[in-house]
C-alpha cells in the first residue's frame, strides 16, 4: 500500500518547495524586484493566507469528485501558479501568482493526507500520515536548498521553474499510481465548519497555529539571521525534519500524540532562543538546525493524529481545516516576523519566535488533557467501536 503514497509524498514535496523556498530567495527576490527583504518575505506570506482562505471553499466545491480527480486538478492550478509566477514581471504580479499556486496546494495536501486515511489501516495511521507529510520535511531538506543555490547562482526565476518541473512530476506519479478513491463527505460550506464546535477540535488548531507562527516566524526569515551559508543550513534542518516526521508517525504509533505534542513544541522553542548560538559557526550552524528541524517536524503527524481521532467520520473536513490553521500561522509569521525584522533587526525575530513557541506550549498544556481518548495510539478495536 506504501508504494501508493509515494506519489502523494511526491506532490506534497512539489508544494512544500514553492512554498518554503521563497524563504532562502529573499535577497535575489528583492534585488530583481527592487524591494526590500521583509517585502519579498510577504510572497511566503500571501502564499499562506490564500491557502488558509480557499481551502475550505475549494474543498466544498470539489466534495463530489474522486480524491485522484482533485489532486489531478490541484497539481495543475498548482504548476500554472508557479508558470505564472516565473513570467510575472512586477512585484504586485508575482504576489497575484502566489495566490493561484496556493490554491493549487490548499485543494492538494489535505486531499492528500485524506487518501492516506483511506488507504491504509488505524494502526498504521501515523506512519502513513508521515510518509505523505514526508514530502513537505524532504523538500525542506533537498529540495529548498537546492532552489536557494539555484537561486543564487542564476536567478530566483530558474528556481521557480524548477518548482513547476517537480510538480509535472508529482502530476505524473498521482496519473500513474494513485487509486481513484471516493471519500463521503459534504459540499456544503457551512458543513466545514461544524467542527469548530467542538473545543478538542478548537484546541487541535490553535496549537497548530501557534507553533507554526512560533517555527515560521523565524523560518520566513532565516536568511536575514545567518550570516552562514544559507543553504548548508537549510539543507541541516530539511535533514533533520525528515528523521523527525518519520520519527514522529512511529512514535505517534507508539506513545501517542500528547507527548509528541508537547516534547517536540518545548524542545523546539528552546532551540529557537538559541539563534544567536547557532550564528556563531557553521559547525555549531549544522548541528543546531538539524535538531530544531527533529523536534519541530516531530509534532506534524501527532497533530494530524488528534485530528483524525476528534473527527473519525469528517477526517477530510477536519485535516482541511489543520492545514488552515497552520497556514494561518504562517500568515501570521510572515507579518509579525517582518515588522519584527524591520523594527528591531535579528534579535526582534529571535524574541518574536521564541515567545510565540512559549504561548504555544503554555495553550498546549493547559487544553490538552492526558485523559483524553487522542492521548494513547488508537488500535483497530477501539476505531471500529468509534465509527
Amino acid at each position: 500500500m506504501s508504494s501508493r503514497l509515494y506519489p502523494l509524498a511526491l506532490g506534497n514535496f512539489a508544494v512544500g518547495t514553492g512554498m518554503f523556498v521563497t524563504a532562502g530567495l529573499l535577497s535575489p527576490i528583492s534585488r530583481d524586484l527592487n524591494i526590500s527583504p521583509s517585502a519579498a518575505g510577504q510572497l511566503m506570506t500571501v502564499f499562506a493566507l490564500a491557502y488558509a482562505l480557499l481551502s475550505p471553499p475549494l474543498a466544498a466545491l470539489t466534495a463530489r469528485l474522486s480524491r485522484r480527480r482533485v489532486l489531478l486538478i490541484a497539481l495543475g492550478v498548482f504548476v500554472l501558479g508557479n508558470t505564472l509566477t516565473a513570467l510575472a514581471p512586477t512585484y504586485p504580479l508575482v504576489m497575484a501568482t502566489r495566490v493561484v499556486a496556493a490554491a493549487g496546494a490548499a485543494m492538494f495536501t489535505p486531499t492528500a493526507s485524506g487518501v492516506a486515511t483511506a488507504l491504509t489501516s488505524p494502526e498504521r495511521r501515523g506512519r502513513a500520515l508521515a510518509l505523505v507529510m514526508g514530502g513537505l520535511t524532504v523538500s525542506s531538506a533537498i529540495g529548498v536548498p537546492l532552489g536557494t543555490w539555484l537561486g543564487a547562482a542564476s536567478s530566483w526565476r530558474a528556481t521557480i521553474w524548477l518548482v513547476v518541473v517537480l510538480g509535472v512530476v508529482g502530476f505524473a506519479g498521482v496519473a500513474a499510481v494513485v487509486p481513484d478513491v471516493m471519500i463521503e463527505t459534504t459540499r456544503r460550506l457551512a458543513d466545514r465548519f461544524a467542527p469548530l464546535a467542538d473545543r478538542r477540535v478548537v484546541a487541535v488548531l490553535t496549537t497548530q497555529l501557534l507553533m507554526f507562527a512560533a517555527a515560521f516566524a523565524a523560518y520566513t526569515y532565516i536568511g536575514s539571521l545567518f550570516d552562514l551559508p544559507l543553504p548548508a543550513v537549510l539543507w541541516a534542518w530539511g535533514i533533520g525534519g525528515i528523521v523527525g516526521n518519520q520519527l514522529g508517525g512511529r512514535f505517534t504509533d507508539a506513545y501517542g500524540p500528547r507527548r509528541m505534542v508537547l516534547i517536540g513544541i518545548a524542545a523546539s522553542t528552546v532551540f529557537m532562543a538559541l539563534i544567536p548560538v547557532a550564528n556563531l559557526a557553521l559547525p555549531v550552524a549544522l548541528v543546531w538546525a538539524f535538531c530544531w528541524g527533529a523536534l519541530g517536524w516531530l509534532v506534524g503527524p501527532a497533530q494530524q493524529y488528534r485530528t483524525v481521532a476528534a473527527v473519525p467520520h469528517n477526517v477530510p473536513i477536519g485535516l482541511g481545516l489543520l492545514s488552515s490553521a497552520q497556514y494561518v500561522g504562517l500568515f501570521v509569521a510572515g507579518i509579525a516576523g517582518g515588522l519584527a525584522l524591520d523594527g528591531y533587526g535579528r534579535t526582534g525575530v529571535v524574541v518574536l519566535a521564541t515567545g510565540l513557541g512559549l504561548v504555544a506550549l503554555l495553550f498546549t498544556l493547559v487544553t490538552y488533557r492526558p485523559e483524553s481518548a487522542e492521548s494513547a495510539p488508537v488500535s483497530p478495536e477501539r476505531e471500529s467501536s468509534r465509527s
